[in-house]
This record gives structure tokens, C-alpha cells and sequence, in this order.
């Protein structure tokens, strides 16, 4: 502001509306009052960490206390003295009691001192009775929701150093702050801190992490670290993975899904940051490609945001994760070497997740390509044997193409893979980077058209005026109509389109439906990709085929090749035009009038 006395510049210091921070508190940072418990009980350790690092002999307790009126928070660390409590609980956004000690936090909040206010989310009044333990006497602060507080001497002496927090909860908090909600939040939050955490007479905080205990044998471990995955996630784990990042300080346990994970759900892990509990479904440790873990860490270096609910996201986490994805990375690796029958179990239920890693991983596409399993026409088999037996196999990148065409392909003895599932291709495409021989290739379905036995000449003279017949019926189609022998026998006719024929189809749909600038575009484009036809190949060794060929009417054979046309569209999955839509209702009323009036 200006001083119209002075004509000069005067500075103002900013008012702090406390109770509007504890609003913002409430309903734009933290996710549920409950937190209080977790920023109380961060702060005690804290204080007793600044303790011990002067005193290692010091106590090291946390006392938690609710009666249904108050909740007291009891510790043994460090203290106050009255210009600290002056300086630290009166000024929101100064540093921490443990940077003002000279001890470096880690801990978004308490670099701003924002701790203590999530009281203010359950109470309306905040009373902390401290005494420091380098000297002087107790002091009690006395913090209002309005922004008010005092500070005065207590009027009894604490016997040791150490600070008790006392909340008064409003009524509109009773919910809180109740006896067993404050010892069942107090375990949630504090059950492996390295100190003794009490609530309401019951220990809460164990022995620190399970994973770093001992265990008079490996097996033993194992059935431990199940039985706590178990407790936590509601599953028995497929198996244990150690995990360990240094530059982290990070600990802790994966847990491998004992059934199929779906990969569009982020996966969510239980997080730690020196022993307290930072989130229950922490997103963002892992590798997208590694949905099929559940992690239980505890970090001491991560950051977490200001709401310490999630992890910051940095270079450290970045690191962290990619870390974290080597090891499972290792496990499976490792998991092939000593245990194929549980790897062959764990690629049954996560194949995906192996198959994204083999996109850009060789070891993992060594793994997949000789361990898993793929639909063949010649059954399930892994590539690796696949490749063994048919060194020019050829795999389709559609499902239903391959449904269509594997048991002919079989019959003429190609091999063919069914790689339509996702990342199948890709992988297909990469083997030459493990096997510099594969030469496993796309398969155009008009080639199969060249392995398909052709008709004696004798026959094929005989039935050229049906051909002649069936060619006119489907030339407005665009389809060819060609005479073949192959198995199997039962199937009567089967539509092929090449790759081109497929790419022009859709650019003339494509034309059809657009404005006249951009029709002119497509049909440019159109105009240069080959004619190539796509062929409705009728099996002479099929009876139904054998007898249509020899039909006497042109009309009645007409009709039955169109039959046979929408039969083999629907039999492949292939898109029906509305064009193919009406020949094929139009050749059923024919041949069912035809049936009806033969009958006659």
C-alpha cells in the first residue's frame, strides 16, 4: 500500500484466515479427516527422532489416549522451549520442528509446518503441553480454529521431556475420535514404525516389516510373507518377490496375483515412508506392464505430495520404478532356470504382462517364445516348437482369419499361428532379433489360394459354363469365383482377400461416405493400389459343391453360388456390405421358393 503522508511504498504482512486453511485442509487436501491421527503420530516421531539423535539412549514411546471426550497424543522426544513453541506452532508454512533442530526432513509437510492444523479438522480447539529436553520449563500452548492462541507456563512440571497433544473434538467429529477408531487408525497408519506405538492400553506398532525379520528357514519366510500378503490383500500370492532400491531407501515385498489381473486397471501398492504409512493404493511404483504385482515398500527417500497420500512424482521415483521393474523382470528370468512348472502356471494367468515386457525386453521374448503357448493349426505349442517343425510358418493378426483358415492351412500343410490377441504381432515380428532364421511371416490369405489343388482338366471343362454363371452373379460383388480340391471336405467354400483387395475395399468405403474434396483424395488413392480380387474358392471335394456345379438351370445355380458366397462371408466373420446383405437375403428366399415349388 502507498502512505499518502510519505508517497511511498509501505510494506503489510499477510493475514492468515485459519479457519479458511483448515477448510482447504478438509475438503481440498486431505482425503478424509482420519488423517489427523497419521500427522499426530508423524509429528511424536518425529520428535523423538530429534531426541535421540543428541540422547540414543533416550525413550522412544508414543502414547495414544481416547475417552470420548479427548484424544491425547503422549510422546517422549524432543520438546519445546517457549520461543520454539513461539516460532513453530504459531506461524503456518515456517519448517518443521525437526529442520529447526537441525535435522534434515524429507516429508513435503513438514518442510511447510502444516502438521498440527489437521487437528483443526476434528477439534476446535488444540492444547499442547511440551517441555524440551535441553532445559526450561513446561510450557502450554493453546491454539484456537478462529486463528487465536496462547502461550504460558503450565502450571505442573512435567517429570520428563516429551509433548502431549490434546484434541476437544467437536460433535460433528464424534465419529473420529472415538476409543476404537483412534486405536484402529493409529495401527493403520503406525504398525511398522521402529518405536513403541500404544493406543487406548494396545500395542500397535510391531517389529518393523515383516520382510526384514528373522526366520529360522527360507520356507519359513515364505509362508510368513504369504500369510501377511494374504492378510493385507485378500490373497494367497503365486509367489514372493524381495524388492530393493538403495538409492530409495527402499524395502519391501511383491506379491504375484494368483489369478488373471486386468491390464486397463492401474495396479495399487501399499506404501511406507519410514515405517508410516503413506497410501494403501499408491499408484505409479510400478511399470505399467506389471499389473499382475501388488507391492508392500517402505522407502525412506521418495517424496510424497503435500497431501501424504502419494508420491511425488520425480527423477528418484522414476529410477525407483524402472528398478522395481528389473527385479520382477529378474524373477521371471530366474523363475525359467529353477521352476518351469510354476513359470508355465504364472504365464497361464499374466501372459500379457510377459508379452508387453518382450516388446522391447529379448530375455522376455526368449521367455516367451519358448515358454508360452500359442494357438496353432496344429494345436497349442510354443513358437520355439512351432518353429522347429515349420520353418515357413506364417501367422495371421486376426482372430477370426485364423479361426477360418487354420484347419485348411493344416490340410495343405502350412503352418499358421494365431497372433490376433494383443501384442501377438509385434512379438511375431521381433523374433528374428533372438533367431536371426525365423521366417515366420504375415500370411496374405490369397496365398493360400497357390497351395490349394486344383481340379482335374476333364472337370474343369465340364462344369465352365457353371463358372461362367457363378463369375457373372458375383462381378458386381467384386469377387472372383475359382474351382479347388482341399480339405477339409466338409467345408464348401471359402472367401479369400488379399491384403490390397482388403486396403481397397475399405478406401472405396471410405470414398462413399466422405464429402466430394476428400472422394476425390481417396479415389486417387484408391486408383493406385492393385485390383487384386478377392476369390470365393468353391471345394470340389465337398458333396453339396459337387452337386451345385452340375445344376441345369442357370438360374437355380446362380442363386446357390450367391448362397454359397454369404455363407463363406459369415463362416470367416468377414463385414457384410449392404450389398452383401441383400444377395445373401435374396439367394435364401430363392433357394426356400425353389424348395416350396419343387416340392409342389
Amino acid at each position: 500500500m502507498i502512505d499518502p503522508s510519505l508517497g511511498e511504498w509501505v510494506e503489510s504482512a499477510f493475514q492468515v484466515d485459519l479457519r479458511g486453511v483448515v477448510d482447504l485442509l478438509s475438503r481440498h487436501l486431505y482425503s478424509s479427516p482420519r488423517v489427523y491421527v497419521r500427522e499426530l503420530l508423524q509429528n511424536a516421531v518425529d520428535a523423538i527422532t530429534a531426541r535421540r539423535i543428541e540422547d540414543p539412549a533416550a525413550p522412544a514411546r508414543v502414547t495414544l489416549e481416547a475417552d470420548g471426550g479427548t484424544v491425547r497424543v503422549h510422546d517422549t522426544g524432543v520438546g519445546l522451549t517457549e520461543e520454539e513453541v513461539h516460532t513453530l506452532l504459531a506461524t503456518i508454512g515456517r519448517s518443521g520442528k525437526r529442520d529447526e533442530l537441525g535435522f534434515a526432513r524429507h516429508e513435503f509437510l513438514g518442510q511447510f509446518g502444516i502438521g498440527l492444523l489437521s487437528g483443526f479438522l476434528v477439534a476446535d480447539e488444540i492444547r499442547v503441553e511440551t517441555r524440551s529436553a535441553r532445559g526450561g520449563p513446561t510450557v502450554l500452548w493453546t491454539g484456537m480454529a478462529d486463528g487465536r492462541y496462547r502461550v504460558e507456563t503450565a502450571e505442573h512440571e512435567r517429570p520428563e521431556p516429551g509433548t502431549t497433544v490434546t484434541l476437544t473434538p467437536r460433535r460433528d467429529a464424534a465419529e473420529w475420535t472415538a476409543p476404537r477408531t483412534v486405536t484402529e487408525l493409529a495401527a493403520h497408519y503406525g504398525s511398522l514404525l521402529p518405536i513403541q506405538v500404544t493406543a487406548c492400553g494396545v500395542r500397535v506398532s510391531g517389529d518393523g516389516p515383516p520382510w526384514r525379520a528373522a526366520y529360522p528357514t527360507p520356507d519359513a519366510r515364505r509362508a510368513a510373507l504369504l500369510d501377511y500378503g494374504r492378510r493385507l490383500f485378500g490373497f494367497t500370492a503365486l509367489d514372493v518377490i524381495d524388492l530393493a532400491v538403495p538409492e530409495a531407501g527402499l524395502t519391501g515385498v511383491a506379491f504375484i496375483l494368483p489369478e488373471p489381473a486386468n491390464p486397463t486397471v492401474r495396479a495399487v501398492h501399499r506404501v511406507y515412508l519410514k515405517g508410516m504409512l503413506l497410501g494403501e493404493r499408491t499408484e505409479g511404483l510400478l511399470p505399467d506392464w506389471a499389473f499382475f504385482v501388488r507391492c508392500v515398500v517402505d522407502a525412506s527417500e521418495l517424496r510424497p505430495t503435500a497431501s501424504r497420500e502419494s508420491l511425488y512424482e520425480d527423477d528418484l521415483l522414476e529410477h525407483t520404478r524402472d528398478a522395481l521393474g528389473a527385479r520382477v523382470r529378474e524373477w521371471l528370468v530366474g523363475l525359467a532356470e529353477t521352476d518351469p512348472d510354476r513359470l508355465r502356471t504364472f504365464l497361464r494367468l499374466h501372459h500379457l504382462g510377459v508379452k508387453a515386457l518382450a516388446l522391447h525386453d529379448d530375455d522376455m521374448l526368449r521367455l516367451v517364445d519358448r515358454w508360452l503357448e500359442y494357438e496353432t493349426s496344429d494345436g497349442p505349442m510354443t513358437l520355439a516348437r512351432f518353429r522347429a517343425r515349420h520353418p515357413q510358418g506364417r501367422y495371421t493378426s486376426v482372430v477370426d482369419e485364423f479361426r477360418q483358415l487354420s484347419a485348411v492351412a493344416s490340410a495343405q500343410g502350412v503352418g499358421l499361428v494365431n497372433a490376433g490377441y494383443v501384442y501377438d504381432a509385434e512379438i511375431m515380428a521381433r523374433l528374428p532379433r533372438i533367431d536371426p532364421d525365423v521366417r515366420l511371416e504375415p500370411l496374405d490369405p490369397a496365398e493360400l489360394a497357390t497351395s490349394l489343388g486344383p481340379v482335374d482338366p476333364q472337370t474343369e471343362l465340364a462344369v465352365r459354363p457353371f463358372l461362367v454363371a457363378a463369375a457373372a452373379a458375383l462381378d458386381s460383388l467384386g469377387c472372383d469365383v475359382i474351382l479347388r480340391e482341399f480339405d477339409p471336405a466338409s467345408l464348401p467354400a471359402l472367401y479369400l482377400s488379399s491384403r490390397a483387395a482388403q486396403h481397397r475395399a475399405e478406401l472405396r468405403e471410405a470414398r462413399e461416405n466422405s464429402s466430394e474434396l476428400w472422394a476425390d483424395v481417396l479415389g486417387a488413392i484408391e486408383n493406385a493400389v492393385p485390383d487384386d480380387r478377392p476369390r470365393l474358392v468353391l471345394n470340389h471335394r465337398n458333396p453339396l459343391v459337387r452337386r451345385v456345379v452340375t445344376l441345369p438351370e442357370t438360374s437355380l445355380a446362380t442363386t446357390a453360388v450367391q448362397a454359397l458366397y454369404g455363407m463363406a462371408l459369415l463362416h470367416g466373420h468377414h463385414p457384410l456390405r449392404p450389398a452383401d446383405t441383400a444377395v445373401l437375403n435374396r439367394s435364401f428366399l430363392g433357394l426356400l421358393d425353389w424348395a416350396v415349388v419343387g416340392k409342389e
